[in-house]
């Protein structure tokens, strides 16, 4: 008889496991200076882990736990949020919208993709450290008509973003912080 046990491990233990795989395939030594400007002598690359299909199937089902169930729809920053957007959009069946970084030529919105006002979006990001970023993104959306119900990373690397973004009025999640992955 098989143990399923041992074929579908607990939940704890498979955010554990990729908790482990999002280290071993991201997570660089060295010295490195963070799109914030701050000099840091580790990075987590988000796109050795986000290139993944196994790791990103794994974080989109995660991630699809903790976006909160009135959310009508997710957004994200342009270029690395994306494809966690896409994946989780999969996952949830929500529809997502990107912001971009630079108005096009014709001066058009930062949004890409739908975006209505009264609907309630969860902003979604891949690494924050200042959460620059991430305020930007959910102040975008915010101001466009939507209504940001939380922002929600995939990991935090506790240097202040999540008291950042909190002060600034959203609720912030995130499923890692680095402290819980013991680096």
């Amino acid at each position: 008889m098989i143990d399923r046990w041992k074929i579908f491990p607990d939940r704890e233990e498979r955010l554990e496991e990729l908790g482990r795989d999002l280290v071993n395939a991201g997570y660089l030594r060295g010295d490195y200076l963070l799109s914030s400007g701050v000099a840091t002598s580790y990075y987590f690359d988000k796109y050795l882990f986000e290139t993944k299909p196994g790791i990103l199937r794994r974080l989109a089902a995660f991630l699809a736990e903790l976006v909160p169930a009135n959310s009508d729809r997710i957004a994200g920053p342009e270029l690395g949020a994306v494809p966690i957007l896409t994946a989780l959009a999969l996952e949830t069946g929500l529809p997502f919208v990107i912001v971009k970084k630079h108005r096009s030529g014709s001066g058009q919105t930062l949004v890409a993709g739908e975006l209505y006002q009264g609907e309630r979006v969860t902003v979604i990001e891949d690494v924050i450290s200042t959460g620059s970023e991430a305020l930007r993104t959910a102040r975008e959306v915010g101001g466009l008509g939507a209504q940001v119900l939380g922002i929600l990373a995939v990991l935090d690397r506790d240097e202040g973003a999540s008291e950042k973004l909190a002060a600034a009025g959203f609720h912030v999640s995130s499923l890692f912080r680095r402290a819980e992955l013991g680096l």
